[in-house]
């Protein structure tokens, strides 16, 4: 099988893509491939650009394996949530470049990114729980809360509000947007910016203004598994 994710390192830069050919859907094998790349970029010291294909960061969670349930469903969704922790919390800068859409789990991914480049056009960026039926996971939630303004929370996270790029900026789920050809390069440059910053200094920095919220989400990943489970 061919592999989902790919590791590119250039100079103090790893940009890693993914693409399932389809809309990178967030499958155990896609978590585990970005967690391998995460490994390797830790590794070798270098700032994270993490990306999509054209058109599409993430449609988040494969729906067939999570609406089927059974433990396959639950090591998915914990894989999911302790990615997300991990990229909040990681040593070295990570900068998303979204080439169009970022959904559900996908949107949650962008949301822990240090900066987060979009792309102007027909995009959505949107955490659509509610609108198909399932409520919004206490991890989620947490994830949201720390980037997006107080009334933008609300609606992302109890009425499925979809937001354009530009909307998205405004919401604080962007840093800013840009034309499509301009991504990858805005992305690179960006990074390169970042490699600059003292590490040491950054990563103790990062962990001291997340620290509430790498608590916060530890203790919901923690409530949401004991609930799936049955035993909270």
């Amino acid at each position: 099988m061919e592999p989902r994710v790919t590791y590119q390192a250039e100079d103090a830069v790893a940009l890693v893509t993914m693409d399932d050919g389809k809309v990178n859907v967030l499958s155990l094998s896609m978590l585990a491939e970005l967690g391998a790349a995460l490994d390797r970029a830790e590794a070798e010291g270098r700032v994270v650009v993490l990306t999509g294909r054209q058109g599409v960061f993430s449609a988040g969670f494969d729906l067939a394996v999570l609406r089927s349930g059974g433990e396959e469903a639950l090591e998915m969704l914990e894989a999911g949530f302790e990615l997300a922790a991990r990229v909040l919390a990681f040593p070295t800068p990570v900068v998303v470049a979204v080439p169009g859409h970022a959904v559900a789990m996908g949107l949650f991914l962008v949301a822990c990114g240090d900066y987060r480049i979009g792309i102007t056009g027909p995009y959505r960026l949107t955490a659509n729980e509610v609108a198909i039926g399932l409520t919004m996971p206490r991890a989620a939630v947490e994830i949201l809360r720390q980037r997006l303004t107080p009334a933008h929370f609300n609606r992302a996270v109890i009425l499925a509000e979809q937001f354009s790029p530009e909307d998205a900026v405004g919401a604080g789920l962007l840093d800013r947007v840009v034309e499509a050809p301009e991504l990858a390069g805005e992305a690179r440059s960006t990074a390169t910016v970042l490699a600059g910053l003292d590490r040491r200094a950054h990563a103790a920095s990062k962990l001291r203004a997340r620290e509430h919220t790498l608590l916060a989400l530890r203790r919901a990943i923690e409530a949401d598994f004991a609930e799936l489970r049955g035993t909270a």
